[in-house]
């Protein structure tokens, strides 16, 4: 459980930078900051997937509550308007804890009253919980609570427009149906009798996100208020607000909270948490939120990238299988990830994203394919299933494979002449390594970069090692040819003497880029490494030496004149220029882990590596998650995705493999 004390949160700016997150396991969420304020257009308190995983709007941005305790009136919400922050509840919180669903604790009226809050999704349902328990007081107080409503897309700012009618329809006691307009989904809201709602509709102006002010973007909102619900709460008493898109009722509160609580329960035994282990609780908690195991638009299963603002990336999923699903127990999940991926592979080539509006799939990646040969193989050996590895997916690695050898869209294509592959033109980029503005393209990388190679021959040895096992002795055995000449290959072309280390790419024209970047790491860490030896230790050396930070590794060194230092404050030019020249990942933390280990075989050393993620990282950006990047300098401050898939899957991985 991350627990968060009185201090940090009555401190603006401390509890307006740290962000809670729940999710549905379909792709809908609730969001915001232990402020209570909203500094994102992406925050929340309902974001539904209205096309599982996809379509997510936000509908109920946030609830605006008061309590009254004899003739004064207690705010609990906090709203940044330009130049004021105004009312400042966060004022009167005392603690907030995550487990098992965010609660928030107030103090007030001299502290003899007592609120507590708890939020949550139900799962599988586009369904929102807000529970209120007045655990003290000298006597009942009114208590109320005014939804602030919108209506959009959640990559949008809402402002006031003439279409949104807002029409608010009693349903029977406590409940109400509000229609933003016409052809809209209705949004359902309740409160429990003797709560009532009253209409009093209007518009509240300017709200400020102060984190899309970072950004460059448009940072002001208005909202909807379609009224308001009134009680009395009695020392003791709980009431919940339920707010839902769904066409049936919800389940009544104690007993979604009771299920979301067994739910986890039966997560963290099947992940085989101890009961002490907090990091371990925390980072397979995390995990869950990003796996949606029944999607509208795949056949089966997905791993969404990261909330609140990615949906699903072909990259981003199978590198973060192994540590979102093998290393939780999930194996069946995994194994419905792989069969819905293997059917979306086009020419050879897995997907690279979905469209957020449902429109398609990009293929623009060379390397997500490589990344599925690793997860199908990181599959069979955690599960021990190598039969559906070898009857259902080895007949699809083949055919990536020969469309890999034949060359397929963007002349990504294996160099006969020394079994490497080369990948890229103009205009595109094609490894992780993706900044694109404009026609600028930050990183192009076009050639035969390091990591691909090194992927390109991992995949040659995870197909050889299936042929095999399938009796398939011509195919098993071309496979290690061809991974023999790559690996011989490897070694003349890639290794910089002059730096001990690797290149980072050979050029088309056949110039090596002695860039010091961390893509050379995987040379070392996959499961078939294809360097080995000393100059293994070399590259890890000289990845520490440069790359390593407390939070993961640099993109880039300091060293170079292209470095940058800081992520943010920027527009998206400023950021996208940032991303990847220097700004530090997490998820590049594991691969590297693997690879000391590799060549230093010491588990404790190993596991030390994660100490600054695990005590600092899941507190100070995305609460009891962990943020897609952090600076390249310290103090590192987080950003970019709050909560990123591949952050966690990675650092959860290798915690439990240094057990």
């Amino acid at each position: 459980m991350i627990q968060i004390s009185g201090d940090v949160l009555q401190n603006w700016d401390e509890s307006s930078r740290r962000e809670w997150l729940v999710t549905n396991g379909i792709g809908g969420y609730a969001s915001s900051t232990l402020s209570g304020a909203n500094t994102r257009r992406y925050h929340g308190l309902l974001v539904p997937a209205f096309s599982p995983p996809l379509g997510r709007a936000v509908l109920l941005s946030k609830l605006e509550e008061e309590v009254r305790v004899e003739d004064q009136l207690y705010q609990l919400s906090a709203n940044k308007y330009p130049s004021v922050v105004q009312p400042q509840g966060f004022r009167h919180l005392s603690y907030y804890g995550s487990r098992p669903v965010p609660c928030f604790t107030y103090i007030f009226h001299e502290e003899t009253v007592v609120l507590e809050k708890r939020v949550w999704m139900a799962h599988g349902k586009n369904t929102v919980y807000l529970q209120y328990t007045l655990v003290k007081a000298p006597e009942p107080v009114k208590f109320g609570v005014v939804p602030l409503l919108a209506y959009k897309d959640y990559h949008s700012e809402q402002h006031r427009w003439d279409g949104f009618l807002g029409v608010t329809t009693a349903e029977g006691e406590g409940r109400v149906q509000f229609l933003a307009y016409p052809t809209a989904h209705p949004l359902h809201m309740a409160m429990p009798p003797p709560f009532a709602f009253s209409e009093h509709s209007g518009w509240f102006f300017n709200f400020e996100h102060p984190r899309e002010q970072e950004r460059g973007l448009d940072c002001t909102e208005d909202l909807f208020c379609p009224g308001r619900f009134d009680g009395l709460l009695s020392p003791g008493q709980t009431v919940t607000f339920i707010a839902t898109v769904e066409s049936e009722p919800p389940v009544e509160a104690d007993a979604a909270l009771k299920g979301e609580e067994a739910r986890q329960q039966k997560l963290l035994a099947r992940a085989d948490v101890g009961r002490a282990d907090k990091a371990h609780e925390t980072l397979v908690l995390a995990a869950d939120q990003f796996v949606v195991e029944k999607s509208e638009r795949v056949p089966r299963a997905t791993i969404l990238a990261g909330y609140p603002w990615f949906a699903d990336w072909g990259r981003d999923t199978m590198i973060a299988l192994p540590g979102l699903c093998l290393a939780t127990g999930r194996f069946d999940i995994a194994r419905n990830i792989l069969s819905s991926f293997a059917g979306a592979v086009h020419d050879g080539l897995l997907p690279n994203r979905f469209s957020d509006n449902g429109g398609g799939a990009e293929y623009n990646t060379v390397d997500a394919s490589l990344w599925f040969f690793h997860a199908v193989h990181a599959y069979a050996e955690a599960s021990g299933d190598w039969r559906f590895a070898q009857t259902e997916m080895l007949p699809v690695l083949q055919k990536m494979l020969t469309a890999h050898i034949d060359g397929t869209d963007y002349h990504i294509g294996v160099d006969s002449a020394d079994g490497l592959l080369h990948a890229g033109e103009p205009g595109v980029q094609l490894t992780w390594m993706d900044a694109k503005v404009g026609d600028w393209v930050v990183t192009p990388r076009s050639g035969k970069p390091v990591e691909i190679n090194a992927l390109w021959h991992n995949a040659l040895c995870v197909t050889a090692t299936l042929a095999e096992r399938a009796g398939q002795g011509e195919c098993a055995a071309d496979c290690r040819s061809r991974a023999e000449l790559a690996k011989t290959s490897f070694g003349k072309v890639f290794w910089n003497s002059d730096a001990n280390s690797l290149f980072d790419v050979i050029g088309d024209d056949g110039h090596p880029d002695a860039s010091l970047r961390p893509n050379q790491i995987f040379a070392v860490s996959l499961p078939f490494p294809v360097i080995e030896g000393e100059k293994a230790k070399l590259v890890v050396d000289a990845v520490a030496k440069h790359l390593l930070t407390p939070f993961g590794l640099r993109t880039l060194a300091p060293s170079s004149p292209e470095y940058r230092l800081r992520y943010g404050p920027g527009d998206p030019t400023f950021r996208d220029g940032a991303y990847h020249q220097g700004t530090v990942w997490p998820w590049l933390l594991g691969a590297f882990a693997d690879a000391h280990l590799q060549v230093h075989g010491d588990k404790a050393k190993t596991r030390a590596l994660l100490s600054s993620l695990l005590n600092d990282g899941l507190t100070e950006y995305g609460v009891g998650t962990l943020a897609e990047i952090f600076d390249g300098d310290a103090p590192y401050a987080p950003n970019g995705c709050p909560a990123q898939a591949w952050s966690v899957a990675e650092i959860l991985r290798v915690y439990v493999k240094t057990k």
